[in-house]
């Protein structure tokens, strides 16, 4: 991803609620429950931990047993240090009390909350960019670092891809984000995108990657950060084994299924925000100019677009609103075309009580066509016929528009067809009107029109369009 391209808008829950959610997970509320535990007599190592002695008792008022049991309470109380819910107050002595922080979970804001959980979810963010340690200690007890293969900033580089992905993924899908197979969201950042079928050894990696990530994915579902099916550990045993039961390896959510919770959806977009990323929200513009949500929403996808327009409008009294939208589509800059597009979407949500609006503008050069396109759709009487040369105009508008919005799309390439259908003579007329994208709207459809002899009309026009501008 570059950070000089905004992503897609998302659709975050109300932050009271993302708040709830975050008090409710199982990691941020352990470290809750150890914070209010820790007492004069609780003592802390070197690094902040929970001395040995002690993890047993903390594990015990957790409700956690097994062999993982004091490994988990270790790991809520380093976030619980880390998060500011408990504050060291003798380095030598070990002595910890209550963090400023802690009372935050009770009676501060919903933001307030939030941010304690965000710095629970960098430390566990930072664990699992931790590879396993098991089997490699020395014979004194120290990590035998030259038996790792472990690049801590490319490891957290990668983890980062993959999360960033998934951010990908879940803006772009308009049901909220579904869940991603892991093979998917692996190969999503190991596999070059110009590579037609991968080779043995990117699939190799691949194969690695996820079951890298099923580890980590394991460790980032208890702070809430996502949703996490793991990979069904019969896929896992070795060839020489014999497995269970029956293996369906064409079922892929066995190779485990991935999604962001809306909190884990918030915790991206504020770490993608702080890295310096554009990542909009739908909502960021409710209380700006119409100006600013006419540019603003030019690349949302149409439902995030209606969706910010929508916010928008509910700010504001009908009419006034529209005139606002009116006077902001207007322009001759690259940009105006897709404005005005945008602005007459935002009005079919206006309704009726825009019609005044629209009537003031229908001898204006630049929203005359518009006004009377939104009047007929709107059933409105005694809408006046417009000239040939502002049909035209509002044509050259129209397919600027589209192709600022879309590109070279289908639906583009239909809408050139239908006009040079449609309307005999359309070429021999359109070069001379007086619009700033003539030449560059001539000169597409000149490459999407299928019939040759067609496009070398549109190429010719194109010519004399921009001989007529002085280009």
């Amino acid at each position: 991803m570059s950070d000089s391209s905004p992503l897609p808008p998302v659709r975050l829950h109300p932050e009271a609620e993302l708040a709830r959610d975050a008090l409710s997970t199982p990691l941020l509320s352990r470290a809750a429950r150890l914070a209010r535990w820790a007492g004069p007599d609780t003592r802390v190592d070197a690094g902040g931990g929970l001395v040995d002695e002690q993890l047993p008792a903390a594990a015990e008022l957790l409700g956690l047993s097994g062999d993982d049991a004091a490994a988990d309470a270790s790991e809520a109380w380093r976030v619980a240090v880390d998060a500011g819910l408990v504050e060291v107050v003798d380095e030598e002595e070990g002595t910890v009390r209550a963090g400023e922080d802690l009372a935050l979970l009770t009676g501060g804001s919903p933001q307030d909350v939030l941010a304690v959980w965000l710095a629970a979810l960098e430390t566990v963010l930072a664990d699992a960019s931790v590879p396993d340690l098991d089997g490699l200690l020395d014979a004194d007890g120290e990590v035998d670092l030259s038996a790792l293969d472990w690049d801590p900033e490319a490891e957290a580089e990668f983890l980062d891809g993959v999360l960033g992905n998934l951010y990908l993924l879940t803006a772009g899908d308009a049901s909220g984000g579904a869940p991603v197979p892991l093979p998917a969201l692996a190969a999503s950042v190991l596999v070059p995108g110009d590579m037609g079928e991968p080779t043995n050894d990117v699939l190799e990696r691949v194969s690695d990657a996820m079951m890298r990530l099923d580890d980590q994915f394991r460790m980032l579902e208890p702070v809430g950060l996502v949703e996490y099916q793991p990979v069904d550990e019969a896929l896992m045993i070795d060839a020489d084994e014999e497995p269970a039961g029956p293996v369906d390896d064409t079922d892929v959510a066995r190779y485990g299924m991935v999604r962001l919770t809306p909190l884990g959806l918030y915790g991206m977009r504020a770490r993608l925000l702080e890295a310096g990323f554009g990542a909009p929200a739908v909502g960021d513009l409710a209380d700006k100019g119409a100006d600013a949500l006419l540019d603003g929403t030019a690349a949302f996808p149409p439902a995030a677009a209606q969706a910010e327009t929508e916010q928008w409008l509910q700010r504001r009294e009908a009419l006034t609103a529209a005139r606002e939208l009116l006077a902001a589509a207007r322009g001759s800059d690259a940009g105006a075309p897709l404005r005005r597009l945008r602005c007459q979407q935002a009005l079919s949500l206006v309704g009726p009580a825009a019609e005044p609006a629209l009537r003031e503008v229908l001898d204006d050069a630049e929203l005359g066509g518009l006004a009377r396109v939104w009047l007929t759709e709107q059933g409105a009487a005694d809408v006046p016929a417009p000239t040939e040369a502002m049909v035209y105009w509002l044509t050259i508008d129209t397919v600027a528009a589209q192709l600022a919005a879309e590109g070279n799309s289908e639906e583009l390439r239909a809408l050139v067809e239908g006009l040079a259908q449609r309307h005999s003579g359309f070429f021999a007329a359109v070069w001379r009107v007086d619009h700033p994208a003539t030449a560059d709207v001539l000169e597409a459809m000149g490459r999407l029109h299928p019939d040759k002899k067609v496009a070398k009309e549109a190429r010719k026009a194109a010519f004399k369009a921009r001989s007529q501008q002085g280009g």
